[in-house]
């Protein structure tokens, strides 16, 4: 017996030596981590964000955390973030190439990707947005027109408490599709319904515990678990896009372009060669890049900002006074209204902030030999953006802890945007998509705010503010309760 127990032990240090982690020299100070498992066992991988926060109260705001064998940096609070994100963006531009996100997109697109593949197709995709209407007339009447299919849902269920959950999902698809493919999608429609459902699953198991034991046990990842559901979903996914894509081509005529694939297939046809970055896998990778992008985010957000109006009656009563005072006898909302609604800008801003949709933004990795903040960083070590340790950092918001929409008002009631708002990340890798989600949000929260009152059902309970941890933060369900204005 003792000496099955002597030869256990040993057995156990010999394990603990061979995996034991280094630390590189000077590298930002963090927990100890343990063999294999690295830091993993420490964190909630439900929800990492406490966990994190507690880190950085013990290890400051650059710490060390391993992700199994995997060193990486974590960056909490405004001064790291813009010191890495923005004052060295050369240094921290890059992506990390072996994870679960990136197996699910095979290194496609143009949020994962790296080098020239990357600039040339951020450069094409800012382009051609801006071409279809971005910021312009054009985009402010595909999103009123999906509004319109809101309010109708809404107006037949006035007197009711209704799902809310993919209410909105289905508008900001629709939105990013009249884009990318220039048409929308009736919600009943088998395309718009499957995509919303595997978007919405994918965005919680790729920041969740399978995504994380995928990373850090690669011998597991052929294996039939939880995990695997996501690469089924996205193969769905990439199989719709591909029909898509193949029936543009039957139609399509170049140089005519009628949405961001017509663009695309144009680029092909010119570049004409096979070593160019333009080709359709890319191009199936792109567009699952912006519909994922252009549908999660914007959707969460107004799930957020809802939530908030039902249960803070006073700030929605508030909105809806300077909405009328300013619109008056206007048939619809433009854009350019903002400027004249100091308060519900403020409002839909702090919506987001609490929103915290991305905590955890998009991995970073460095491109060279780096130092930040005193600590040198090898090339290629993973860097994770705490977004989430900003919108809510104390020494940066008046009520950082509260939704409150005076964090974005001065003494005088002007609308101000604190440096520590940065919801869409910051530097060359910020989201491809703030300029159509910031016109989505006012236009939709204003127009559905002037016709109606969203009240908390009686028969809810208590409000639960939690967020669902993914990749994407989004409410926990509940359900709206929709009254017509002055009835």
């Amino acid at each position: 017996m003792l000496g099955s127990v002597i030869l256990l032990w040993i057995g156990f240090s010999l394990l603990f030596l061979l995996f034991r982690t280094r630390r590189p020299k000077n590298f930002p100070p963090g927990p100890r981590p343990v063999p294999i498992f690295g830091n993993l066992l420490q964190l909630n991988l439900v929800n990492p964000l406490d966990d994190l926060r507690k880190l950085s109260e013990r290890y400051g705001k650059v710490y060390s955390i391993y992700i199994g064998s995997k060193p990486a940096v974590v960056l909490n609070g405004l001064q790291a973030m813009k010191e890495a994100l923005v004052n060295q963006s050369v240094e921290f531009a890059g992506r990390p190439q072996d994870l679960l996100i990136n197996h699910l997109t095979e290194d496609k697109g143009v949020v994962l990707t790296n080098g020239p593949v990357w600039k040339e197709h951020r450069r094409f995709a800012l382009t051609t947005l801006r071409n279809f209407g971005l910021g312009k007339r054009s985009m402010e009447e595909r999103i009123l027109g999906e509004i319109s299919y809101i309010a109708s849902h809404l107006e037949n269920n006035a007197g009711k408490a209704i799902d809310s959950q993919i209410l909105f999902h289905k508008a900001s698809f629709n939105i990013i599709c009249t884009v990318l493919f220039g048409t929308r999608f009736k919600h009943e429609d088998e395309f718009l319904q499957h995509n919303i459902r595997h978007i919405k699953e994918n965005s919680k198991i790729v920041n969740g515990p399978w995504a994380m034991i995928y990373e850090m046990l690669p011998l597991l990842r052929h294996l039939p678990l939880p995990f695997q559901k996501a690469f089924q979903n996205m193969n769905m996914i990439k199989k719709s896009l591909a029909d898509q894509v193949s029936q543009h081509k039957e139609s399509w005529v170049p140089g005519e372009p009628r949405d961001l694939t017509d663009c695309y297939l144009d680029e092909m046809d010119k570049r004409g060669d096979d070593v160019s970055s333009f080709n359709e896998k890319q191009l199936i990778g792109y567009l699952l890049d912006l519909l994922f992008a252009g549908t999660d985010t914007t959707a969460n957000t107004l799930l957020t900002a809802f939530l908030y109006l039902m249960t803070h009656p006073d700030v929605q009563e508030r909105c809806q006074k300077e909405i009328d005072e300013v619109l008056g006898e206007k048939e619809q909302a433009s854009y350019e209204d903002r400027h004249k609604m100091p308060y519900t800008q403020a409002m839909i801003h702090e919506a987001q902030r609490v929103a915290d949709t991305v905590p955890l933004s998009v991995f970073h990795t460095t491109t060279k030999d780096t130092r930040l903040m005193g600590y040198d960083l090898p090339k290629g070590t993973l860097i994770i953006p705490n977004l989430s340790s900003v919108l809510s950092e104390e020494s940066q918001w008046k009520f950082p802890h509260n939704f409150n929409p005076s964090n974005f008002l001065n003494d005088q009631g002007e609308f101000v945007k604190p440096d520590a708002f940065m919801p869409f990340s910051a530097g060359p890798r910020m989201c491809l998509g703030e300029g159509l989600a910031r016109m989505e949000l006012f236009l939709i929260l204003v127009t559905l705010l002037r016709r109606f009152n969203f009240v908390w059902p009686e028969d809810s309970g208590v409000p639960d503010y939690t967020p669902v941890f993914g990749i994407t933060q989004t409410t926990k369900p509940y359900r709206l309760g929709v009254r017509l204005r002055g009835s």
